[in-house]
């Protein structure tokens, strides 16, 4: 099934090959991150897997059980809203969080990066995803890894909405965070990358928190489904009933000054099309927007994010595509 994120069938297909391109030996198991409390770094819970996503997160929890956490910090469970699933968690780089458990006087300010994860926007969390704040940290970015209110409770335009809120908060607490407002890029993948480049491509997402979204100092999607008309695919209970594709599609919602882009697409990707960055890419360069395109040699939809974690930068080279581009504008 091509133009969306698939069902569930497909989603399970691809994820198992993240599972498939790791090593025998190193099996699925809860996983145990940091937290940054005071002066001091404390273990905190390993993710509990979903019985209905069982096999998508197990494949997931081996990722985070291979990222080493190479002395990166986390704060668990910042609330950027009034409702349980609008909260985050910040990744530290090494240097910053041994200094803020030193207490010592921090003169540095860092880049940040918004990260938002994909679920068809049925499923996923920010614990899940913790190797992709693992991975960003360890290169120096500090990094919101953001929840958001998910389908069918919810449908659009909340999870577009709360991705503006974690934007926003991220910018308005760069200052307690240590970090540059100006250096803020965000990143997404499949329907996070929807969520984070609807977010972004229509000022009025952004325009509540006195934000604007040249603000942003760069926006990356990753396999995002930018363009296609839900009503064809499971995908549609993500969405109100009398919705329509030109009136919530990203291509079709481009709104204020932008900053630059980085489209990915997955050479073997069979759940989002590659039309979608196609038609994504036109909108914002019709817009007058700066957009660059790149192509994940060998990925599947599911490893263009799962070779974020640093064991897995061999399996493609999503990692350093990424990489070189918020390098390129943040640094």
């Amino acid at each position: 099934m091509k133009g969306s994120n698939s069902d569930n069938a497909q989603q399970k297909t691809d994820i198992t090959e993240i599972t498939n391109d790791i090593s025998a030996s190193n099996q699925p198991r809860n996983t145990r991150t940091l937290k940054l409390v005071g002066a001091g770094i404390v273990a905190v819970g390993a993710i509990t897997l979903a019985t209905q996503q069982a096999q998508a997160l197990s494949a997931l929890a081996v990722v985070n059980g291979i990222t080493s956490n190479s002395g990166v910090g986390v704060s668990k469970n910042i609330l950027y809203g009034d409702e349980p699933a609008q909260d985050l968690d910040i990744y530290y780089p090494k240097p910053l969080a041994q200094a803020m458990k030193a207490q010592d006087t921090i003169h540095n300010t860092y880049p940040m990066v918004v990260f938002v994860h994909g679920g068809s926007w049925e499923s996923g969390s920010k614990e899940e995803y913790a190797f992709v704040g693992q991975s960003l940290a360890q290169a120096g970015y500090v990094t919101a890894v953001i929840n958001y209110r998910k389908a069918p409770e919810h449908v659009y335009p909340d999870y577009v909405e709360d991705t503006a809120q974690a934007i926003a908060w991220s910018i308005n607490n760069a200052p307690s965070l240590h970090v540059d407002p100006k250096r803020v890029a965000v990143v997404g993948h499949s329907a996070g990358a929807f969520n984070a480049v609807a977010a972004m491509s229509n000022e009025d997402f952004l325009a509540p928190y006195g934000i604007k979204p040249r603000d942003i100092a760069a926006v990356i999607g990753i396999a995002g489904p930018y363009s296609y008309d839900f009503r064809k695919f499971a995908s549609v209970t993500a969405f109100a009933a009398d919705a329509t594709p030109d009136a919530v599609m990203p291509d079709r919602q481009i709104k204020g000054e932008q900053p630059p882009y980085l489209l990915l697409t997955a050479e073997k990707d069979k759940v989002v099309h590659k039309t979608n960055t196609i038609k994504m890419t036109q909108a914002l360069k019709d817009h007058g927007v700066t957009v660059e395109n790149g192509e994940i040699e060998g990925a599947s939809h599911a490893t263009s994010i799962g070779a974020m974690a640093p064991p897995l930068r061999w399996v493609n080279d999503v990692r350093a595509q990424v990489l070189t581009y918020l390098d390129k504008n943040l640094k």
